[in-house]
This record gives structure tokens, sequence and C-alpha cells, in this order.
């Protein structure tokens, strides 16, 4: 029987998506229970079942789904090199090896070139780079990385996936090694290198800037989710403020825009990183004496930048994760010694499990033992009426059954100096009385592993202690060289899928600019981000750690002409940045009101389109353009009291602090001026003459003096539609 080829298959497949007449072979298998099959291409859906694809291809109505001969549709599909897997999409091998199923060695060369040589052929790739420990999950291969690097550095894989030798990580058979082959079409011509459909668009540092009352808060929320979501989305989005509210407050909780306000007294440490006071001296649960600082200790803290930069840096789009989860604790696990346990060792490594020795022959899997207390009362009452807290038995056995959550990390030693292997826990605690040793155990999947070891210093400044399970001190886990050893050498830099993230900074100019962003002002030139031209970093004071502001990153800045003049911002913030002024704009309130059915020019007798330039007029005259007036002030209004509100309780205020409390002057601006010769057109503000006290000469005090009071009762007759 002629295998399928994967042209074949995958047209098969484009047949199953399609509408279907009701006597279609598709629906002569009815509803699929078992045996599905993984396409090699992106699909909304990549899982078909096994019995309907094999029908249509060999076009019979009856087909057994299994594994049991070689016309079974499972087998046909496995032995065409397709993977096949459950109704959730997780490898399904066979249960026995058949004779009539080809060897582990051809499928993993056959499954190689179909899940990742064709596919990347098709998208006009020049290279395609295959992991061993990525295909053997991907086939559900567990322990075989070995083979898997056989076969994908043998002369035979390049001959069927014809290409060239690779490339390739060492050390070699491992679950981290890294094959990478060049390619050419299937005519021998060229390819081109994959381009992001989306290209991410030049990092962005912008401030925009105006008076109060402009929409610079809206006009940032507006281009934050523009430089999230692309030009096409927040298109349909400016003029619908609730959607735009809400895709804006859904990308803020996904992290991907932070907010944050400048003022005073904020600083470096408050925005790059500083030393923060904790009492959690040892987090690994060391002996060790506290120092003499009285019983805490300074520890580095990461600020608002720093927190946003490193999430955009590491952000894989919507790629599969290939990241490990920075928020889990990683524990070292002791699964026994070097040399003399091997057998113990490998237990765990090929069987998918930690154990611990720890905890004696009690089944410690009830509830109640999520506290040390019950645990340690327990040990105490059935085994060492005198243990401590501190004993091994109690200790070790809380931290491997109650401390390790499911989703933390386990890196199993190799001596104090490497380690041979690092997984995520994948289940609770069991028991296992049958167990030849260390019947307290655990499931976990292995992310990495390789028996050659690598250097625990890298990632991890501190030898390894003697305690067979421990958490290790998230203070001094370097996230970036672990991933370097068990993801990828540049697993580092920024993926190219990475997804925009933005900084807000709210009233940029209230701060100090230079104390606050330090030596960090460099980085923020588009060109020295991370992963371009002319890529710089720098060590950070006080975690020593390396940092970069990856290209991913936008930064957008508001600043109140009102309160401080462009021109005293700092120079080297303003040569950083691209400046955009907004100002009070009439036809904004216009379309804001008109929004909401109402008429700017005749609400309820009043035009605020007048009202509005009328003011700004008058206050530059008097004052300067910066502290103008702002259509946002008015576009909330729906009648004539709103409007009177605006003006008792925002403008008027806003005015008099202007003018330092001369208020001739908020009356000139206001149209008052001549409130105080009795005139009858006093509109907002009323003046009344005050008599000279007993004891005081009018002529002393240098002229008439006024009591200005703000009106009960507003007159828009300068004002009127």
């Amino acid at each position: 029987m002629v295998p399928f080829s994967r042209e074949e298959v995958e047209a098969a497949m484009d047949e199953y998506d399609k509408p279907r007449q009701p006597d279609s072979i598709f629906h002569a298998f009815g509803e699929p229970l078992h045996f599905w099959v993984r396409s090699t291409r992106d699909r909304l859906n990549r899982v078909y079942p096994s019995k309907p694809i094999v029908g249509f291809l060999r076009k019979k109505r009856t087909l057994n789904g299994g594994w049991g001969s070689r016309t079974s549709a499972a087998a046909q599909l496995h032995n065409a090199g397709y993977i096949i897997v459950d109704s959730n999409d997780g490898p399904t091998p066979p249960e026995e090896q058949y004779p009539h199923l080809i060897g582990d060695a051809d499928r993993i060369r056959l499954c190689a070139r179909n899940y990742y040589v064709e596919p990347a052929r098709e998208k006009g790739a020049s290279e395609v780079v295959i992991r061993a420990e990525d295909l053997g999950r991907d086939m559900g291969l567990s322990g075989q990385d070995r083979a898997i690097c056989d076969a994908l550095g043998s002369e035979e894989f390049q001959q069927l996936a014809q290409v060239p030798p690779p490339t390739n990580t060492s050390p070699n058979n491992s679950s981290s090694t890294v094959f990478t082959y060049q390619l050419a079409s299937a005519k021998g011509h060229p390819t081109n290198t994959i381009v992001p459909a989306t290209a991410m668009p030049a990092a962005t540092n912008l401030i925009l800037y105006g008076p109060p009352g402009t929409g610079k808060t809206y006009a940032t929320t507006w281009e934050a989710v523009r430089l999230c979501l692309g030009d096409e989305v927040a298109d349909l989005l400016r003029e619908n403020r609730d959607a735009l509210m809400r895709e804006y407050r859904r990308l803020a909780s996904e992290g991907r825009i932070e907010f944050v306000t400048f003022h005073q007294s904020f600083s470096y440490e408050d925005f790059v990183e500083g030393l923060r006071p904790t009492t959690s001296l040892e987090q690994e649960g060391d002996d060790e004496v506290a120092s003499t600082s009285g019983g805490f200790s300074l520890k580095p803290h990461a600020g608002v930048f720093k927190v946003v930069s490193e999430r955009a840096r590491l952000d894989t789009g919507d790629a599969p994760a290939k990241r490990l989860d920075r928020s889990r604790a990683i524990y070292k696990i002791a699964l026994g010694k070097r040399g003399s346990q091997e057998d113990r060792i490998r237990e765990g490594l090929d069987g998918g499990l930690i154990h611990l020795g720890w905890g004696g022959d009690i089944d410690w899997s009830d509830e109640r033992f999520d506290d040390f207390e019950e645990i340690r009362k327990v040990w105490n009452d059935q085994k060492d009426p005198d243990a401590s807290g501190k004993d091994p038995n109690i200790e070790m056995l809380y931290a491997f059954r109650s401390g390790l959550q499911v989703g933390d990390y386990v890196v199993i030693p190799d001596g104090r100096d490497s380690y041979r292997a690092l997984g995520r826990v994948s289940g609770e605690y069991y028991f296992d009385a049958d167990a030849a040793v260390h019947p307290h155990r655990r499931r976990v999947e292995w992310i990495w592993r390789d028996d050659n070891g690598a250097e625990r210093a890298p990632f991890y400044a501190r030898n390894f202690r003697r305690q067979a399970a421990y958490r290790l001190d998230p203070d001094r886990i370097d996230w970036d060289a672990l991933e370097a050893v068990v993801i990828d050498p540049n697993a580092e830099r920024p993926v190219a899928g990475a997804r925009p993230h933005v900084l807000i900074i709210d009233e940029i100019n209230r701060a100090n600019i230079s104390k606050v962003f330090g030596e960090l002002i460099t980085l923020l030139e588009v060109d020295k981000r991370l992963g371009c031209e002319n890529e710089v970093r720098v060590r950070l004071p006080y975690s020593g750690t390396s940092f970069g502001v990856p290209a991913n990153l936008h930064i957008i800045g508001t600043m109140n002409t009102a309160d401080r003049s462009i021109a005293l911002l700092d120079t080297a913030l303003r040569r950083r940045f691209t400046f955009c002024e907004l100002m009070p704009d009439v036809e904004k309130l216009r379309r804001a009101l008109a929004a909401r059915q109402l008429d700017a020019e005749n609400l309820e007798g009043i035009n605020l389109c007048k009202l509005l330039h009328t003011l700004n007029e008058r206050i530059e005259f008097l004052f300067d353009r910066e502290h103008q007036i702002g259509h946002a002030f008015f576009t909330g209004c729906r009648n004539r009291a709103d409007v009177e509100d605006v003006m008792r309780h925002k403008i008027i205020p806003l005015l008099a602090e202007y003018f330092y409390e001369d208020w001739s002057k908020v009356a000139a601006v206001l149209g008052d001026n001549d409130s105080t010769n009795g005139a009858n057109g006093a509109h907002f503000l009323e003046a009344k003459r005050l008599k000279a006290p007993a004891g005081f000469v009018d002529e002393e005090l240098g002229g008439d003096k006024w009591r200005w009071s703000v009106k009960a009762s507003f007159d828009f007759s300068d004002f009127a539609a």
C-alpha cells in the first residue's frame, strides 16, 4: 500500500473544511471518538478525525480507526509521517510497536519534514530551525533526545527533506540541541526570508502638550490603542469613546499598556530600579544569621519602566510561548547522588517524575498537610516527638509536597556547580507505596535535559546546597542565562512577533527628568533600542543586571503647558521625543456634542463655540496662548445648567489661579470689566466698592478697593445663540 503524500492529506483536510452534501463520504463515519490527526499547516482548527480523511483518500466508507492493521486509518496516517492525536491535540502514540508501523527513526524524519521543513518552504523561508525538544514534544517522544538528534543529523533526512547538512548547537544529542537547515524552493530557486505580516513600527517617543482641557488624556488613550492594535482598528474607534476605553482597559489588563504619573518627588528609584527593605532574608530557608541591619535587608526592586520594558522584551506575540514563566518559583530537587545513585536519577528523568526520600513511609496526600504545622504534628506523633521544624523529614517534605506548586519549575543538580535537567511540575503530590525507593512523588514535564550537564553559575550565582528540596532565591536567578541554555541561545532578544507595548507618562514635565531617567535617557533613542543597529545596554546600579530598552516599547508623555513651559524641559529629553501640540479646538467641541445629538452653537440658547473662542482670545491677549481654556471642559455639557456648573466650578477658579487672584483681569476675561462702574453688564462677577474702615484714609490706600464675588445666576447674553 503506497503511503499518502503530504499534499494528498492536506488536500483531504481542505475538502473536509468545505460545505458538504448530505451524501458526502465524510458523513459516513459519524461522530469521531478516537484517533485524530494533526495538520501540518496553520489552520483555524488543526485537528481532524482520521477515518473520514483516510476514507476520502481511499474512497471507502468503512474503516478501522486504530493501529491494528496496515489498512487502519491511524496506521496509514502514521506511516505517512503524520502525528496521531486526541481531540485536544495531545500526541497519541501506538500502544505497541506493530510490525506494519514504520520505525521511530523513519517516523522522526518524516514528521520533521512534514511539520517543519515543508511548511517553512511554503512560506518562502530561507532557513528552518528544529529544536530536538520541540519535535519530541510534538510527537510525544519522551526521553528520546538521542534518537531525535541522530535522525535530524543523518544523511537520510537530508535526502528525504532535500536539505544540506545542518548546523547545530552543542552539546549534541540533548533536548536543547538546535538544528538549522538552509532551504531552497522546490525548483531550486533561492527563497525569501519570512517577513511578519505587520512590520513592527519604529519605536515611538511622543509628548502631547497643550493647555488644560485640550483632550490630551483622550488623545493619549487613542494613540496607545493605535500603537498596540494598528491604524485600521484605531480609526474605527476614534469617534466611539466607550469602545475605545474598553479596548484601552483590556490592553492595560493584559499588561500591554502601563500608566504612571510624574510628580516632584518621583525619582530614579521609583521609575527604574531602587532598593527596598525586606525581612525575607533567605528565600531558600538558610540558617544564616540575620545581618546587623536589625533583621531586614535591602534588595533591588524594579520600577515601572523596568517592569514594562522587560514585559515587552519577553513578549512572544501570538506564537506559542517559547519562554519560561518568570513569575514561577524554581526548586532544586535532588533525585540521588551523582554516580552512585544514577538509577534513581534515571528513573525520574526517564519517567517524567521527581521523588523524595525524606518523609518516611507516611502518605501525606490528605489536603490538611498543606499546612506545615499539620506535617510537623503528625511526624512528632508517629515518628519523632523531639523533631523540630528544621528536621529534614518535615522541612524537605513540606517544600516538596506543599511549597512546590503545579506550574513551578524544578532543576535537577549535577553536583554543586552544574545541573542536568529543568522541568515544569505538572501534577500534585502522590504516595507510591510500591516504589522501590522514595515513595513521595510528583509528575514533571521535562523542558530540557542533558546528561553532560550545564554550568550553574551563569543562571544562579550561588552553589547548590545539600538539601534535597528547597526553593532557589528568586533575586539570584538570571532568567536570561537559564533560557539561553534550556530554550534558545538567543532567548534574551525580543522575538520577531513581539507585540507593541506602551508606557504612558502623565504630567511628564512635573518631575526632574535628569534625575528620574538617569543614564537610561540614551537608551530611549530609536536606533539604540535592543536589536537595532546601534544597540546600547547599561548595567543597572542596584541589581547589576544588563538592561536595554526593547524596540517594541513605545513611550507617550503628556504635558500641561499651564504648569510649565516646554522651553523649560530637559534638553536631552527634548532631543529624543517628538512633540505634538494640542490646542483648544472649536470643531472638536462641535463634533463631541453632535455625537449626542446636541448643538454646540445653540445649547439651550448658549453658543458654546462663541463662548470658548471669546474667552481664549481674551486670555491670550492678557496672559499667553499656553493658558487658554480647552474644549474638553465643555464636551460633557448637556444643558444650560451643565455649562453654568463648568463656568462656576472649573473655569472661574482656573482663571483666578492664572491671574494670581487679580480679579480685575478675571473680570476682563469674562467680559465683566464694567462691573466696577456700576453698569448693568455684569455677567459672571459682581464688584462692590469697599468703604475704608475707621482709622483709614481713602487717599492713603491708593484708590478704590473692591470686593469681588461670583454671581448666583449667570448671564450668557453675550454668547446667545
